[in-house]
C-alpha cells in the first residue's frame, strides 16, 4: 500500500490507523539512500510531500517541511542571505530524509544547524522536539531510522551572510559535487558505504572510496548494477539492477577491501523489504572491466548509440 500525505494532520491520521492495524510503515522523502527488496515491502510506504518553506528573516529562522528538497532549501537560504546550509549545495534527497540519516558532506551535517522539529509518533501523537539530543544522532544516523517516529517539519537556526559569498560557496560545492558524483539520467543511491573513523582524535573520517579504489573496484559490475567510473563508493543502476545484483557487487567491494585492509565496511544505503538468501546473492557472476563505455556515455550525455 501507498499513501501521500501532505500534512501533518494527514500524516498523524495515517500512522494511527497502520499502527493500530498492527501494519508496518515506511516513512519514504526523496528515496535517496534506500535499496528496496526484489520482493517489494509488506508494509505501507508513507510519502511526505510537504515541501513547504517559511522564513522568519529578523531570527534567521527557516521552518521546512520534510518532504522538501535539500538543495532546494539551500537555493533559498542563499537566495535570501541566510548562512550556516550552504554547504549542502547539490546534496540530493529531501530535509527529512536528510535529518533521519544524519546527512552531510565536507565536513558538516545538516543536523549541526536543527533548532527543533515536529514529529509524529507511530501512535499518531505530534510532539514539538527543540533538543538535538532527542534525536540521538550519530554518524549518518539517527533514532528516526529505526524507532517508527515520522519526521514532518524542521526549524533551522541560520545566520545572515553576505549573499554572494554564499552565492559562490554554494556553486563551489555544487561544482565539486558534479566533477565526482553522476547526474541524470544515471541513477544511484548515493555512496554505498560510510566512511571509516578516523585514525587519530581530530582527524577526518577516511573514506570509503579511496579504499575501494585501492582494491579496483571502479572495475567492478554486476548484471545491471556496476561501480561509477568516477567514484568508487558509488554504485549506479545501468538501466536493469535488481536488488540482488546491488547485494552482490557490494558484498565484493567489501570483501576485496577487508581482505586487503583488515577492514570491515558498513552500508550507509539502507536495504528495505526481504533480504534474498544468501546463496542467491553469491551465486550472481561479478566481472570486471577497465571502462564501462555505456556509463561514460551517460555521464557526458549521450544515449550510447
Amino acid at each position: 500500500m501507498f499513501a501521500q500525505v501532505s500534512d501533518i494532520e494527514s500524516l498523524s491520521a495515517i500512522l494511527k490507523i497502520v499502527h493500530e492495524a498492527g501494519v508496518e510503515a515506511l516513512i519514504l522523502g526523496a528515496g535517496t539512500n534506500l535499496l528496496i527488496s526484489d520482493l517489494g515491502y509488506d508494509g505501507v510506504v508513507v510519502k511526505l510531500r510537504d515541501d513547504s518553506m517559511e522564513f522568519e528573516s529578523s531570527n534567521a529562522v527557516v521552518r521546512a517541511g520534510a518532504g522538501a528538497s535539500t538543495h532546494g532549501l539551500v537555493q533559498a537560504c542563499v537566495d535570501r542571505g541566510l548562512g550556516g546550509l550552504e554547504f549542502a549545495a547539490g546534496l540530493p534527497g529531501s530535509v527529512g530524509g536528510a535529518i533521519a540519516g544524519n546527512a552531510g558532506c565536507f565536513g558538516h551535517c545538516l543536523s549541526d544547524r536543527l533548532l527543533a522539529a515536529r514529529v509524529v509518533h507511530p501512535d499518531g501523537t505530534v510532539e514539538r522536539v527543540a533538543s538535538r539530543d532527542w534525536f540521538a544522532f550519530s554518524y549518518r544516523s539517527s533514532r528516526l531510522q529505526d524507532s517508527g517516529v515520522a519526521l514532518a517539519s524542521v526549524e533551522f537556526s541560520l545566520e545572515p551572510k553576505d549573499r554572494q559569498l554564499l552565492i559562490r560557496e554554494a556553486r563551489e560545492k555544487v561544482a565539486l559535487r558534479r566533477d565526482k558524483h553522476p547526474g541524470a539520467p544515471i541513477k544511484t543511491a548515493g555512496s554505498y558505504f560510510k566512511n571509516l573513523p578516523a585514525v587519530s582524535p581530530g582527524e577526518r573520517r577516511r573514506p570509503a572510496g579511496a579504499l575501494l579504489d585501492a582494491v579496483g573496484c571502479k572495475e567492478l559490475r554486476c548484471g545491471g548494477a556496476a561501480v561509477f567510473h568516477k567514484h568508487a563508493n558509488i554504485v549506479v543502476n545501468r538501466g536493469h539492477a535488481t536488488a540482488v545484483d546491488v547485494l552482490a557487487l557490494t558484498g565484493e567491494m567489501s570483501r576485496r577491501v577487508a581482505e586487503r585492509f583488515g577492514l570491515e565496511l558498513q552500508p550507509e544505503v539502507r536495504f528495505v523489504g526481504p533480504r534474498p538468501e544468501l546463496g542467491e546473492i553469491q551465486k550472481r557472476p561479478i566481472s570486471s572491466k577497465k571502462k564501462h563505455n555505456l556509463l561514460i556515455d551517460l555521464a557526458n550525455g549521450s544515449d550510447g548509440k
